[in-house]
C-alpha cells in the first residue's frame, strides 16, 4: 500500500474519495472539504492547514482520512484549551497539531474510510500508523480523531490511543407516523410544554419555508449567511463561514442540504441550517433578527424533528452541548475522540485527567437520563 499527504483536497478525484463514504454523510463528502477550501474557510488565517492521507493499492485509492494541521483549536467541539496552557505554563509548545475531523462540525462520522471490498482494518491500521509518522516527522506536539465511530474507537483504543467522552443529545426516530405520534410518546407535561413553544410561535404569525439546496436563490443564501454572521459576532465568537460557502453546498451537495427560513409576512427574520445524510439529519447553524419567544426552538428543533419523521430518517443530531434539548426529546448519548500525545509525560498526566473525567461523563449522562421526557422511560 502506498500513503501520500495531500496540500488541498483538490487533489483528490471527488469519485475517488465520495466511493468510500458510508451513509451519505454530507461532511465527510469530497464537495464539502472543496467548498470550505474554495471560499477560503479553511487555510493559515483560521488555523486549518489540509493534509488529508490517501492509502492507495494497485493506483486505486482504498483508504482516506481527512486531517488538518492546526494552530488553534478553534471550531474542533473537543476542548482541549487546558492542554494548550499546561504545555505553555511549561514553556513547551501544544500548536501546532494534527486533528482528524470535519471543520467546524461536531457530527458523528468515520476519520478512516476504507473501501469495503478491501481488508478494513489493514488499511486503518495502515492510515493511523501513518498518521503518526507525519505527526512524528513535523514534531507536533498531538494528533486528535474527533467525533469517531465506535467500531473505530476499538481499533484507535487497540493502538494505544488514548479516549475521551463526551455527551451530546441526538433524536431517535423508532417509526412516527407524523409529530402529534412523537408528542404522544412524551410525558404530559413535556408534551404540554412543546405545544406552548410552538403555540406561542404560529400565534405570532411566523410561517416557515423548507427549501433544498438547489431551490435556494442567491438573495436567501445572503439573508441566511448575514444571519450566521450576526450570531457569531453577538456570542463574540468567529463567524468562519460566508456566502460563497453556502452557496456552494447548496449546489454540490443538492438535497443534502435544507433551510428553515422563517417569515414575519413578507420579511424573511430567522434561518436554521440542516444537512442530511441517507439516516441521520444534522442541525448546524442558526441566526435571525427576531426575539420572538420560542423561535429558536421551533427552527433548529422542532422543524428538524418533522422534517426526519416526513422523510424516515432515523436519526437528527442538532449539535453540541444544550442541555435544555433534553427536554425536547433529544436524549444524551456519548460520543468519543482518541488522542495521542508526542510527550511521554504529558501524556501520562492527560491519560490520568481523562480516567477521571470519562467517570465524571458516565455519572453526567446517568444524571441526565433520570429527566428523560418520555413516558416509557419513566413507566420503567
Amino acid at each position: 500500500m502506498q500513503a501520500q499527504f495531500h496540500h488541498s483536497i483538490e487533489e483528490i478525484s471527488p469519485n475517488a474519495w465520495n466511493r468510500l463514504v458510508r451513509d451519505e454523510n454530507p461532511f465527510l463528502k469530497h464537495e464539502f472539504h472543496a467548498a470550505l477550501e474554495r471560499n477560503n474557510c479553511v487555510g493559515p488565517q483560521f488555523g486549518w492547514l489540509p493534509r488529508h492521507l490517501t492509502v492507495s493499492q494497485r493506483g486505486r485509492i482504498i483508504g482516506i482520512s481527512p486531517l488538518y494541521i492546526k494552530s488553534n483549536s478553534y471550531g474542533e467541539f473537543v476542548f482541549d484549551h487546558a492542554w494548550a496552557e499546561a504545555y505553555q505554563r511549561n514553556g513547551l509548545h501544544y500548536y501546532p497539531k494534527l486533528i482528524s475531523a470535519m471543520p467546524y462540525t461536531p457530527a458523528l462520522g468515520e476519520r478512516l474510510l476504507v473501501d469495503p471490498e478491501v481488508d478494513t482494518t489493514a488499511v486503518r491500521y495502515t492510515l493511523v500508523t501513518e498518521t503518526l509518522r507525519l505527526a512524528r516527522e513535523m514534531g507536533l506536539s498531538s494528533m486528535h480523531w474527533l467525533f469517531t465511530t465506535g467500531e473505530e474507537g476499538e481499533l484507535l483504543k487497540s493502538a494505544g490511543m488514548m479516549e475521551r467522552l463526551d455527551v451530546q443529545f441526538h433524536w431517535e426516530n423508532p417509526g412516527y407516523g407524523d409529530f402529534a405520534d412523537f408528542l404522544g410518546a412524551l410525558t404530559a407535561k413535556r408534551r404540554k410544554n412543546i405545544r406552548r413553544e410552538r403555540r406561542k410561535v404560529f400565534d405570532a404569525g411566523i410561517t416557515f419555508r423548507v427549501v433544498h439546496g438547489p431551490d435556494v436563490t442567491e438573495a436567501e443564501w445572503h439573508t441566511f449567511s448575514n444571519f450566521y454572521t450576526k450570531t457569531f459576532e453577538e456570542r463574540y465568537s468567529l463567524p468562519t463561514l460566508n456566502t460563497g460557502f453556502f452557496r456552494d453546498i447548496g449546489k454540490s451537495l443538492g438535497s443534502q442540504v435544507i433551510l428553515v427560513l422563517a417569515y414575519e409576512a413578507e420579511q424573511c427574520v430567522a434561518g436554521a441550517l440542516l444537512y442530511r445524510g441517507r439516516s441521520a439529519l444534522y442541525g448546524r447553524h442558526w441566526g435571525g433578527i427576531s426575539n420572538r419567544d420560542s423561535l429558536h426552538f421551533e427552527a433548529c428543533y422542532y422543524q428538524g424533528i418533522e422534517y426526519a419523521i416526513s422523510h424516515r430518517i432515523s436519526r437528527f443530531e442538532p449539535g453540541a452541548q444544550g442541555e435544555h434539548k433534553i427536554w425536547r426529546g433529544f436524549l444524551p448519548i456519548l460520543t468519543r475522540s482518541y488522542h495521542w500525545i508526542a510527550d511521554p509525560q504529558f501524556s501520562a498526566g492527560i491519560a490520568s485527567f481523562l480516567q477521571r473525567e470519562r467517570q465524571a461523563i458516565h455519572e453526567y449522562k446517568q444524571s441526565l437520563l433520570l429527566h428523560s421526557p418520555y413516558s416509557f422511560d419513566r413507566e420503567r
